[in-house]
């Protein structure tokens, strides 16, 4: 066929189908004019599916100038949120047409009915793979974001393991500084002079009481028991 039909799936559930509601065929609204006023005095409507046998019909919109127009819109819309192989196969599908798209074969404004036919399809498609596109662009810019944020939290938090070793390291430096800081500034001698002369100060008056009547009791040769 020229064109594939349009497959509107559930992934596409929120959006209507363009060719209103009649999908897989395509339109085309064939206008004719009579007298010199040029008014529409009937229309008719031909569809077509991928069955069609209309080869006429089928070989002027594949020869129309906007044809590869019309398949470049159609086949964006079905790329949108398509695997990798399936846009592979779409786009091998749409060269394939391409190359047996009829060049020049009709002018615009030699059928004035198929050009609003060819242009109003292509702008249809046009608009329909932007409204498609735009919520899955906003989708992966936002896990873009998300994923940023993730490795700049990933960069300013080192691992379990480094933070552990971190830790370790610094108990270490810290002890042995400490250690080598007592070591350098206090002296052993100099702290046993300091406490004795706080105790002395402290129990000089007890203990000079305790000499003296410790000294009565020796005279007399009795001791108390708690001598």
């Amino acid at each position: 066929s020229f064109l594939p039909p349009i497959p509107f799936t559930n992934h596409h559930h929120h959006q209507s189908d363009p060719i209103n509601n009649k999908s897989p065929m395509i339109m085309y609204q064939e206008e004719n004019h009579h007298n010199n006023n040029n008014t529409i005095t009937s229309t008719g409507y031909y569809f077509m599916n991928s069955n069609a046998d209309d080869s006429s019909l089928k070989a002027r919109i594949m020869s129309h100038p906007h044809y590869h127009r019309l398949l470049a819109a159609y086949v964006n819309c079905q790329k949108i949120g398509a695997p990798d192989e399936v846009v592979e196969r779409l786009e091998e599908a749409a060269a394939m047409c391409r190359s047996h798209g009829l060049q020049g074969s009709i002018c615009v404004g030699e059928d004035p009915s198929l050009d609003q036919f060819m242009e109003a399809y292509s702008e249809m498609l046009t608009k329909y793979e932007q409204e498609l596109s735009k919520p899955l662009k906003e989708a992966m810019l936002f896990f873009s974001r998300i994923e940023s944020q993730f490795k700049a939290i990933a960069l300013s938090h080192p691992s379990p393991a480094a933070t552990a070793r971190g830790e370790a390291l610094y108990r270490n430096g810290s002890s042995e500084e400490e250690i080598d800081v007592n070591n350098s500034m206090i002296d052993p001698q100099a702290e046993d002079v300091e406490l004795k002369g706080q105790l002395f100060r402290k129990y000089s008056g007890y203990l000079g009481s305790l000499k003296q009547e410790f000294m009565k009791k020796r005279k007399k040769g009795k001791l108390p028991k708690e001598a």
